[in-house]
């Protein structure tokens, strides 16, 4: 291991943070496998440094009001995508504030269908408060998506609980021929996005797992812990389907962007999250753990300090292990573990389940850092005012 490197990761460069602080337009590119809200504070943290971050998340949500537009329209998973880029959208805007609102807000999760209807019909034609609050053009460009999501929605589609932004989304989606890439920078252009943001896949996707038991289970929701009580059989394998009522298996690749933009990062990160429906699911395509591999910047893994109820049963040890095995499916033959990562960073007081032998990872190549992560205010989970600027100054090197 590189002695700069790991110097930059026990202490921040402070000129190197300044810089950048000053001209975040010129910093570095961190690449963050992650879905989920587990980054939403590192990603605000982040636009102070740079404005260059690329964020490649997950697409199989089947919880929530994702769930109703996925069955309906035989889409991706957008809530990630959605909710990433308004955690990068420039403040500093004077409109921002009310579209932000706006693609924040859901329906009414209680509210009688005819009535959520008219809310919604009221949004089409500007009439109602949170859409009179933003500004032209993008009122119009909003109010346009939101009529064409409207002209497609069944009779049937329950609006309960819809998030409007990923109702505009969906409009956007259904309105490019089901492309999702024009829509994705139309609406980063919308909540101006200081960063990239994109879909690991843009297939119809699900996420299963083969439990310890031999039970799979199918659906992320079922998972997560969130709308359906915790696992208490380990996972022992995730794999993706092509529907919710099914077990085979299938084989996906990533697009060649993808490969690009993994290729271009200073720095990957490999962040805290749900471990399996939020981190590993990225690297099921065929062809990320090669693209990483071939991108000879730092790689680094920050293990969750909070509790994930998709790890029942893990200790950190078997975490590291299992994200090697994922990122090195591509070729085991000629994927060493130090060419997918070099860095795990834990929290100095932090309870994990069990400890790392760092001489062990030590001889792989690969670094066990322990630093002050979680602050008295973020307490059990990692402040981002203290991993970002780590982070910033590894990729400077």
């Amino acid at each position: 291991m590189n002695p700069a490197l790991l110097g930059e990761i026990s202490r921040p460069d402070e000129r190197c943070l300044e810089l950048f602080r000053r001209t975040p337009e010129l910093g570095p590119t961190l690449l963050f496998f992650s879905g989920g809200t587990a980054l939403k504070e590192t990603s605000e943290e982040l636009v102070r440094y740079t404005h260059n971050s690329i964020h490649i998340v997950t697409a199989t949500d089947s919880g929530g009001s994702s769930a109703e537009l996925r069955r309906v329209f035989h889409m991706p998973a957008i809530g990630d995508l959605r909710q990433r880029l308004l955690t990068l959208a420039d403040q500093s805007w004077r409109g921002n504030p009310a579209v932000r609102t706006l693609f924040g807000f859901r329906l009414d999760k209680s509210g009688e269908p005819q009535a959520l209807k008219e809310e919604l019909l009221a949004m089409t034609k500007g009439l109602h408060p949170l859409v009179r609050a933003v500004l032209e053009p993008q009122r119009a460009v909003i109010c346009h998506l939101l009529e064409h999501f409207a002209e497609h929605m069944p009779e049937s589609f329950n609006l309960r609980g819809a998030s409007i932004g990923n109702l505009v989304l969906t409009g956007g989606y259904l309105s490019q021929n089901r492309q999702l890439d024009p829509v994705i920078y139309m609406f980063s252009q919308l909540v101006r996005a200081r960063g990239t943001v994109v879909l690991i896949s843009n297939e119809f996707l699900h996420l299963a797992a083969c439990c310890a038991s031999g039970k799979i289970v199918v659906g992320q929701h079922l998972l997560t812990g969130k709308e359906t009580p915790p696992l208490d059989d380990p996972i022992e394998r995730i794999f993706l389907t092509r529907s919710l009522h099914e077990t085979e298996e299938i084989a996906v690749g990533i697009e060649e962007k993808i490969a690009d933009l993994i290729a271009y990062a200073d720095l990957i990160c490999y962040p805290m999250g749900s471990f399996y429906s939020s981190l590993l699911v990225n690297f099921l395509p065929a062809g990320v753990g090669a693209a990483i591999c071939a991108n000879p910047c730092p790689k680094v893994f920050i293990p969750s300090t909070g509790q994930d109820p998709e790890l029942f049963g893990k200790t950190l040890s078997e975490q590291v292990e299992e994200l090697l095995a994922c990122l090195r499916k591509d070729d085991p033959e000629h994927i060493a573990d130090s060419d997918v990562l070099n860095f795990v960073l834990l929290d100095e007081t932090a309870d994990y389940a069990g400890t790392l032998d760092g001489q062990a990872f030590e001889k792989r190549g690969i670094s066990v850092v322990h630093r002050p992560l979680v602050s008295s205010s973020s307490w059990p989970l990692i402040d981002s005012g203290l991993l970002v600027p780590l982070l910033v100054s590894l990729a400077c090197k």
